[in-house]
């Protein structure tokens, strides 16, 4: 059979629908584009590359999940599709991102506090997260498992006294030092540095929201009403004209996607035939074989 020619194939490309692409709002042809593997979503080439490498810069070594926020699998990239979408040297930074992350949110692990060493230890389990010695297996290095520092004889922790303790106000946890500038992430115990600004905390290794001076979780205190009462009353760092401010601004988000949805669906409803009968392929089909018999002269015997 005679091969098919270059025209043909330009042409056959041409007649495939475009893809819309959710990240620049726009058209694009199949061969630029990307499917990701796990939810099947399809992106623009270009924009999903621009991605995946702010993922890493800013990510951390976090799971990149797929752009689409409306996805309904969410699923997270693999790193053969990520080494397909950067540079050898980003894909290398994301591992290497990744491998640290996982050892610091695993509290089976630590590193050995020797700078020239770095090796990966293991934590035992202890009653109460009472500290514990840590041999280290490259270098031989017995230190503590919460202070780091080297375990003799009857080693004093410095880090022994529990970072929160339970207080008798509206069960609100408070810590020894509420305005340390340095402080420990409540769901992962990464250290984080509070400059100034907001009480609202959003840890970047683990997205825990929590409250700054006594670590209670805040995820889904949308309208930041901790700030009313307790402890940390007026603790939020801003005014009260900006807290109502952001309060009406998420109740007017509310309001606002509700009445779309409302007005939408009636609408919706009235157009489905005519979208139906746009998106129906052979309706398009006839419509094109009647325009080219109406385009061909009769033939004269």
């Amino acid at each position: 059979m005679p091969s098919s020619s270059p025209v043909r194939e330009e042409a056959e490309a041409a007649s495939q629908p475009l893809v819309f692409c959710k990240l620049c709002l726009s058209e694009c042809s199949p061969a630029t584009t990307s499917r990701l593997l796990t939810c099947n979503c399809i992106f623009c080439t270009m924009c999903l590359q621009q991605y995946v490498q702010l993922a890493i810069r800013e990510g951390g070594g976090a799971p990149i999940t797929c752009p689409d926020m409306t996805c309904l699998r969410t699923g997270s990239l693999l790193d053969s599709e990520i080494a397909s979408f950067v540079p050898e040297d980003q894909a290398q930074l994301y591992l290497r991102l990744k491998f640290e992350r996982g050892v610091q949110l695993d509290p089976s692990k630590t590193w050995c506090p020797v700078l020239e060493c770095q090796a990966v230890c293991s934590v035992a389990a202890s009653a109460d997260s009472q500290p514990v010695s840590v041999a280290c297996p490259a270098c031989q290095l017995v230190f503590c498992s919460l202070c780091q520092e080297d375990w003799k004889g009857r080693h004093s922790c410095s880090k022994r006294q529990p970072l929160t303790v339970a207080s008798s106000e509206d069960g609100v946890k408070m810590g020894y030092e509420v305005d340390a500038v340095v402080k420990q992430c409540p769901m992962c115990a990464v250290f984080i540095e509070r400059d100034q600004g907001c009480a609202q905390m959003l840890c970047k290794s683990c997205k825990h929201t929590f409250c700054w001076y006594c670590l209670q979780n805040l995820d889904g205190d949308i309208f930041l009403r901790h700030y009313d009462r307790g402890p940390c009353r007026n603790k939020l760092g801003h005014s009260r004209a900006s807290v109502m401010w952001n309060r009406t601004q998420v109740v007017g988000i509310l309001v606002g996607v509700g009445i779309i949805v409302l007005v939408s669906s009636p609408l919706l409803l009235l157009a489905s035939p005519c979208i139906l009968c746009v998106v129906c392929k052979p309706c398009k089909g006839k419509k094109k074989t009647k325009k080219k018999e109406i385009s061909q002269p009769d033939s004269t015997v």
